[in-house]
């Protein structure tokens, strides 16, 4: 196997910054759980309550630092957000039980998943893969990660997002400020 200096294009590191820590929080792989909130999908009346959630990723480079600013992306005229709490894990697991997930679980952030809608639907209809409504260049904004040993787990409460800016600026960049309540 190669150094890391004998690649010819070097890999990035895409990070999070910790609070309370120096050290980033290095970000392998960004997997994100569809249709696990009832209310959105009553609100897009695109799915049966039934059917069980799923995963899809997202690149890590299109991970977002708190506090940049978004520009409106291209190729899509309907840009949307969701507001989700990230799980970063510290360990890796295979076939865990519920009761010894938490053990796997280095912190929590706050994060928007965005998406263009539009393209989404799109791939939907014609049974193609999400990538162009969900995996592009900053669709993935976070905040900063608190460590479990500082937070401990969640186990219940409300992850919040006010915008402050109306219709006529739709097309405005987005500056997220997330944070934890």
């Amino acid at each position: 196997m190669s150094s890391p200096r004998d690649f010819v294009v070097a890999p990035e590191i895409h990070a999070l910054p910790v609070v309370g820590l120096t050290a980033p929080y290095a970000v392998r792989r960004i997997y994100c759980v569809g249709r696990n909130y009832l209310d959105h999908i009553r609100e897009m009346q695109e799915a049966d309550e039934r059917d069980p959630p799923f995963f899809f990723q997202k690149p890590t480079d299109a991970l977002v630092l708190d506090g940049a600013t978004i520009p409106y992306p291209d190729y899509t005229e309907d840009y949307q957000h969701e507001i989700e709490l990230v799980v970063a894990l510290g360990r890796s697991g295979r076939a865990v039980s519920v009761d010894e997930a938490d053990r796997l679980i280095f912190g929590y952030a706050v994060g928007l998943e965005m998406t263009r809608r539009d393209r989404q639907r799109e791939a939907r209809d014609r049974a193609w893969p999400w990538e162009m409504g969900k995996s592009f260049d900053q669709s993935a904004p976070c905040g900063p990660l608190h460590p479990v040993s500082s937070v401990g787990h969640p186990r219940k409460g409300a992850i919040t997002l006010s915008v402050k800016w109306g219709p006529e600026a739709a097309r405005r960049p987005l500056r997220p400020h997330l944070e934890r309540a």
